[in-house]
């Protein structure tokens, strides 16, 4: 997956939507990762593009930064559903499994506990600081304790990927370098591409102002390229 995720961040590209049922997986281990049907181009500033909302990513896998509205969002949104997925493998279950925004939180800071001052005031909104205000102060659970018979490698990068601040938040490119997947590493067959120009995600924000017969030539150019 982080491979995967190297080459989309390389193109500019935030996936949004990372989760298990959007890895796909064959009978040799090959795995693809789908559904682009959220991804944005991370070098977008238009507020209406549906970039800066926090309706993207499924629940359960969404960065705290999304439902509190940080000063950005940024490739780290795509890193977070990584270490949700990560601790799912290690578990056995969704680490984060919340029942509507509000329970996403807590069980978040039930884990991660109180965010810092610092965490605290990179938090753009002020209704959202409000709330983490009003909430009880929560100490840090050790990821130790959920997973006790976790290689302590495992549970470093882990506690790399969940970072509450994404500013703190490990990148995929150290991710990958990470002593935990040191066998694994070999940045030579780690695919980047060029990146993929803001442009290419237009369709999106105009296709509703398409006509049917206008949607049937794109369909058809697409097609024949």
């Amino acid at each position: 997956t982080l491979r995967a995720l190297k080459a989309m961040h390389s193109a500019n590209v935030l996936h949004r939507d990372l989760k298990p049922s959007n890895l796909l997986l064959n009978a040799n281990c090959d795995l693809k990762v789908c559904d682009f049907g959220l991804a944005r181009s991370a070098a977008s500033t238009d507020d209406n593009s549906g970039f800066m909302t926090e309706y993207v990513a499924t629940r359960w896998y969404r960065a705290p930064e999304i439902m509190l509205t940080f000063k950005e969002y940024t490739k780290a949104i795509d890193v977070w559903s990584v270490g949700c997925i990560l601790a799912e493998m290690l578990s056995g279950k969704p680490l984060f499994p919340g029942k509507d925004y509000h329970h996403q939180l807590t069980l978040i800071l039930d884990v991660l506990g109180t965010p810092t001052m610092e965490d605290y005031y990179g938090i753009k909104s002020r209704r959202a600081r409000e709330y983490i205000r009003s909430l009880p102060f929560k100490k840090k659970i050790p990821f130790k304790h959920l997973f006790p018979k976790t290689n302590d490698l495992a549970l470093d990068l882990l506690e790399k990927l969940l970072a509450f601040n994404p500013a703190k938040r490990i990148t995929v490119e150290e991710a990958l370098r990470h002593p935990y997947l040191e066998p694994y590493h070999d940045p030579e067959d780690e695919p980047t591409a060029d990146p993929i120009p803001e442009e290419f995600f237009d369709f999106d924000k105009n296709k509703d102002a398409l006509s049917k017969e206008q949607l049937k030539l794109l369909i058809y150019e697409e097609i024949m390229r």
